[in-house]
């Protein structure tokens, strides 16, 4: 390989296109901006949402209430074999990684199998995740 031999890859290099070359170019005369208006000029551009003066759509709804949102997070019974504390708690799991720390509810599903004794203090878990957390001689507070 030698330096006047080295080329980019084919395809990976694209020419600028070229407008106002006259009309074999197909893009002469107008430049592609088409005929007259404020985006055919130089320097002609409008905010977003603009609609040429009427009142534009995110005006014209109304507006009532608030929404609130809940962020949530599962966690599975497999995850909880992974973590090294026997008692789990919120703290825990962001500790760990499992949960990221924005997380407001968090909530410990029957999937997978828990094979050790965890104690769970200020999470909720479904019926059968309890249970078996309770099988595997641990407990829900």
């Amino acid at each position: 390989m030698l330096l006047n031999n080295i080329k980019p890859a084919k395809g990976s290099k694209q020419a600028k296109k070229r407008v106002a070359r006259g009309i074999g170019c197909g893009n002469g005369k107008t430049a592609g901006r088409g005929h007259k208006g404020q985006k055919s000029r130089a320097g002609g551009f409008h905010k977003v949402g603009f609609e040429g003066g009427q009142m534009p759509l995110q005006r014209r709804l109304p507006k009532r209430g608030f929404n609130s949102r809940v962020i949530a997070a599962s966690i599975r019974l497999s995850d909880l074999n992974n973590l090294p504390d026997t008692e789990i708690n919120r703290l825990t799991l962001v500790g760990n990684g499992l949960v990221s720390m924005h997380v407001e509810k968090i909530k410990i599903i029957n999937t997978g199998k828990l094979e050790r004794a965890v104690v769970i203090r200020g999470i909720g878990a479904t019926v059968a995740a309890k249970a078996a957390i309770i099988a595997a001689g641990g407990t829900v507070d």
